[in-house]
């Protein structure tokens, strides 16, 4: 579960919110740990307990049995598009770093990443993924615990470390009201209950222990990591202050302000958290088309040797597919942010409400998919993504999506 949730957004994209946006980078991290918390003491342990009784082994399978076909289409086409772009932002993140390293152009890093994590998931599948997690997590941890001592020294101690943009109040701000700040709470938590790769991971656990145990230490490990990027993005703001881009910040400072072992197992961290998140998101991508769409709409009759060919196919699809939004995208976060919104906007009331509200029905929640989505777009398009204020378009989605939900609960739509 950590090894998939510290990827790119909150390796290379964090920091680069901490270089531009200062010590309210921390929201970034932080709210998916508020939204991991909430999974593990609630929402996740309930969904295992129900996937284990009616054998479910998607979130498609659960929307399915809790309203109707209609619902799981809809929400898994939503998502299979909304997926490419996660997967795409790893990628972007990966070319970064091999542009730094290599002097490799950005477009060859983001194929030859794509390429690599496709090989090695249409080849193993989860199991496959989970071992790799378990060498690449503990080169994170090693990686990223000796970064940060050695770049606060490289700086000049802490002391240095404060006068970084010492006069500008609002970088050293941590109770910021806008989209790089608290607002992420609207945009990361409910994206972190409801997601796809992390509820069917949970699908598979042992027991409500393990569930538990296993996404609550998860959320642990993220509010510890959390101020991390936002720490080394103000230490690269202060030693290479004229970056042509926020994203270099991370592989810049580690290639150029470390001795070369150190900056070497911390830039080897940064690249396997990127694959990491990149074979979680190749999770969702193929088990939504291969048991969501393929087994569900166009062939129920398939066999499990059948849905497996359909799923390594549909990993190679989607690794083509994530590789051609990377080489038209710039910013990490910014392709993130889309994906995040579509998800939280789309999955939050039909998984939080199904659980809790019997009275939720295939009419409410269409309804609140149909106005949180059609609201998001109307803030992402009518200010190219800014918002209105604190509005921003996952939280004017988000309350859209819920304001339809209750309409159609007061009103006893079915």
């Amino acid at each position: 579960m950590l090894a998939a949730n510290i990827g790119a957004g909150s390796t290379v994209g964090a920091t680069a919110s901490g270089y531009v946006n200062g010590v309210e980078a921390w929201w970034w991290v932080g709210s998916a740990a508020v939204g991991s918390t909430i999974l593990a003491l609630g929402i996740g342990p309930a969904m295992r307990r129900l996937a284990a009784r009616h054998d479910l082994r998607t979130v498609g399978d659960y929307l399915e049995f809790r309203y109707a076909r209609s619902v799981r289409g809809c929400i898994s086409a939503l998502l299979w598009i909304g997926s490419l772009f996660i997967l795409a932002s790893q990628l972007i993140g990966l070319g970064w770093i091999l542009e730094v390293v290599a002097g490799v152009p950005k477009a060859i890093g983001c194929l030859a990443g794509g390429a690599l994590i496709t090989v090695y998931f249409a080849a193993g599948g989860l199991l496959t993924a989970a071992w790799v997690n378990v060498v690449q997590l503990a080169v994170k941890l090693a990686g990223f615990a000796l970064a940060v001592p050695f770049t606060i020294a490289s700086a000049g101690g802490w002391t240095s470390v404060l006068r970084i943009k010492e006069d500008d109040v609002l970088y050293w701000s941590f109770w910021r009201f806008d989209a790089n700040g608290v607002l992420n709470l609207a945009l990361l938590t409910p994206a972190f209950i409801v997601s796809p790769g992390l509820l069917q991971k949970a699908f598979g656990a042992r027991d409500d222990a393990a569930v538990r145990w296993g996404v609550g230490l998860n959320a642990l490990g993220l509010f510890a990591y959390a101020g991390v990027p936002a720490l080394l993005g103000i230490i690269a703001r202060g030693q290479f202050p004229n970056l042509p881009s926020a994203d270099l910040a991370l592989p810049t400072l580690l290639m150029y302000s470390l001795p070369p072992l150190l900056g070497a197992l911390g830039l080897a961290a940064v690249f396997s958290a990127e694959i990491s998140a990149a074979d979680a998101s190749l999770f969702m991508l193929t088990t939504s088309l291969s048991q969501d769409l393929y087994k569900r709409f166009i062939n129920p009759g398939a066999d499990d040797r059948r849905v497996l060919r359909v799923a390594r196919w549909s990993a190679i699809v989607s690794g083509l597919g994530a590789a051609g939004i990377a080489l038209v995208s710039e910013s990490v976060l910014g392709t993130l942010r889309i994906f995040y919104t579509l998800l939280g906007v789309t999955l939050f009331v039909p998984i939080v409400a199904g659980l809790y509200t019997r009275r939720t029905s295939t009419s409410a929640v269409l309804a609140s998919i149909a106005a949180g989505v059609a609201a998001m777009l109307a803030v992402q398009i009518g200010t190219d993504g800014a918002g209105w204020g604190v509005l921003t378009p996952a939280l004017a989605g988000l309350l859209a999506a819920v304001t339809a939900w209750l309409i159609a609960l007061a009103f006893g739509v079915r």
